[in-house]
């Protein structure tokens, strides 16, 4: 599992199971929940690349992240990590 802390969004962490470059499992903690589980819902099953592809970028409101953003960003660490 990896886990990355959030930053300037109302979650405070998000973790995530890959498995092979797929993303298997996303849980945010704090948050928006029924939100937060539709973007968990969605990502499933899904290449990471594409992921980030579609989530990268996306603000929330005035400011300039967001949690679909945040969880770009972790699953570009991850790579990373690679």
């Amino acid at each position: 599992m990896f886990i990355y802390k959030t930053k300037g969004v109302c979650s405070t962490e998000i973790q995530i199971s890959i498995e092979n470059q797929i993303i298997k499992n996303v849980n945010f903690v704090r948050g928006c929940p029924g939100n937060l589980f539709g973007i968990s819902s969605l990502v499933k099953d899904m290449e990471i690349n594409e992921a980030i592809k579609r989530l990268k970028g996306i603000p929330c409101g005035n400011k300039s992240t967001s949690c679909p953003d945040q969880l770009a960003l972790a699953l570009e660490e991850y790579n990373k990590t690679l």
